[in-house]
């Protein structure tokens, strides 16, 4: 049993509270814009990560991270990238992708809305994070939690870490 931790858009923001779900969890999972090469570094020095890079990803951050990352873990096949839309309204990458590879899990990030929809037409579960970090339009800092194990997730917990620019009143939403 693997637990992961995703999260996107940090925009270059690493604070304690992020650190401390990082601490947590088996490994962690970037959908996109990194913002400043410290970030992944952090992370790598405290768990496993698996990457991406966003639309505002630099040339450093580009040569650690792939624009599309395709694996399994825990029997769970993943296809994550940045920018792929949401079911119904998916960007022709992103159903090239979808199709090619019948992922169980469709991870991406770029919005700063947090989505999770089960994608009945394409069978597999749809996850977008939000942003968890200060920068972007969102008003409140989010994430995702989940264990994956002989093919399930299972135990998914969106996490509020408070209003963006307000860096108190954690919460966690497990409904």
């Amino acid at each position: 049993m693997k637990k992961i931790l995703l999260l996107s858009d940090t925009h270059g923001h690493m604070d304690e509270k992020i650190i401390s779900y990082i601490n947590q969890a088996d490994e962690v999972w970037h959908a996109g814009d990194i913002g400043k090469i410290d970030v992944l570094e952090k992370i790598e020095k405290l768990k496993p990560l698996r990457a991406v890079y966003g639309n505002i990803d630099g040339h450093r951050i580009r040569i650690d991270t792939e624009e599309v990352l395709i694996f399994s873990c825990e029997e769970v096949k993943v296809v994550m990238t940045h920018i792929g839309g949401y079911p119904g309204r998916y960007n022709a990458r992103a159903k090239e992708l979808i199709e090619k590879h019948q992922p169980q899990l469709f991870i991406c990030g770029h919005s700063h809305i947090l989505k999770v929809i089960q994608d009945k037409k394409r069978n597999h579960l749809h996850m977008n994070p939000g942003a968890v970090g200060i920068s972007g339009f969102h008003k409140i800092r989010t994430m995702l939690r989940f264990k994956l194990h002989k093919g399930k997730i299972s135990q998914l917990e969106a996490i509020e870490l408070g209003i963006r620019g307000a860096l108190s009143n954690t919460i966690n939403r497990t409904d």
